[in-house]
């Protein structure tokens, strides 16, 4: 039975970088932000967007995301009603994904709001990737066409590190991306270790 592993962390932390590393060593990764986009192009998603949000998000049938995101993470109704639209979508897209690499003992499915949507349920271990305040304002300041208050904005809406660490099997500090690396080295050989003895 493949295991999956709930790769988490907030906006900035670097869990995409510390899902890559594991990518390298060879354990297969779903990145359920990748997930959302292709799932939001379906024409059975984009319906029930228009449904809820109208047809002004659109532009020749294509999603003006940075639209919909400025919408929805000010108002915490409307990124609920989002996220009941999109999560069940991602996980069908998941269990589909799942079917193709069941040959692993186990898979990475990093997502930013993996306990907000309930999907941490669904993991048999989880590791958190934190990073300072400061340090991850500043990547996202450097990722995305955005301003600071939008990235506050948008940390407010997730869990605070305290709160994804007290339910996490493992914590990687994402400062320095060597160590990083260490670290998920050193958790590959503890997971190792336990798909031996089972």
């Amino acid at each position: 039975m493949t295991k999956i592993i709930g790769l988490t962390g907030g906006i900035g932390s670097g869990k995409t970088t510390v899902a890559s590393y594991f990518n390298e060593m060879g354990v297969p990764v779903y990145i359920a932000d990748d997930g959302a986009r292709n799932v939001m192009k379906s024409d059975d998603v984009i319906k029930k967007i228009k449904e809820v949000f109208g047809d002004a998000l659109f532009e020749n049938d294509i999603l003006n995301r940075a639209k919909l995101a400025e919408i929805v993470f000010n108002d915490a109704d409307k990124l609920a009603q989002l996220n009941g639209i999109v999560h069940p979508a991602v996980k069908e897209d998941f269990e589909l994904w799942l079917k193709q690499h069941n040959s692993n003992p186990y898979v990475i499915y990093e997502a930013a709001i993996l306990f907000e949507s309930g999907r941490y349920k669904d993991c048999d271990l989880i590791i958190t990737v934190t990073a300072p305040e400061e340090i991850r304002i500043e990547r996202v300041l450097k990722r995305d066409n955005t301003t600071k208050e939008q990235v506050l904005s948008r940390m407010k809406m997730q869990w605070k590190d305290e709160d994804r660490i007290s339910r996490s099997n493992f914590i990687i500090n994402n400062v320095n991306l060597k160590i990083a690396k260490e670290e998920v080295v050193k958790i590959l050989k503890i997971l190792d270790i336990k798909q031996n003895q089972s």
